[in-house]
């Protein structure tokens, strides 16, 4: 899980236009402050999974991590629902992913 968040991390800086169309306009500010935010947090969440003293933290993190970017998932799944069949499919497929990913982390957190 921290190599995965590590990776999503880096991605939002090295690519972050896709990124940027995820944030739902409802947010205040510029989406590529979002953007940013959101891949400092993986990258602070990652680190947090990767030390053992932390570990439990970096889980409880990832639960709230993984919460607050499932309305972006929502979002892209919204505006996406115009788009072919595979494209809905792989929208609307992310959206009940998260609840594994936010299982596992509680698993972690419970150590």
């Amino acid at each position: 899980m921290a190599a995965a968040l590590a990776g999503m991390g880096v991605l939002h800086f090295a690519r972050p236009k896709p990124f940027d169309g995820l944030i739902p306009p409802a947010l205040p500010g510029p989406a590529r402050a979002w953007t940013v935010g959101s891949g400092v947090a993986e990258l602070a969440v990652a680190g947090m999974l990767a030390a053992p003293r932390t570990r439990r933290a970096g889980g409880r993190a990832a639960q709230a991590l993984f919460l607050g970017v499932w309305p972006g998932n929502a979002w892209m799944a919204w505006r996406w629902r115009g788009r072919s069949w595979p494209w809905r499919a792989l929208a609307l497929g992310r959206l009940p992913l998260q609840v594994p990913m936010i299982r596992a982390a509680g698993r972690i957190a419970r150590g």
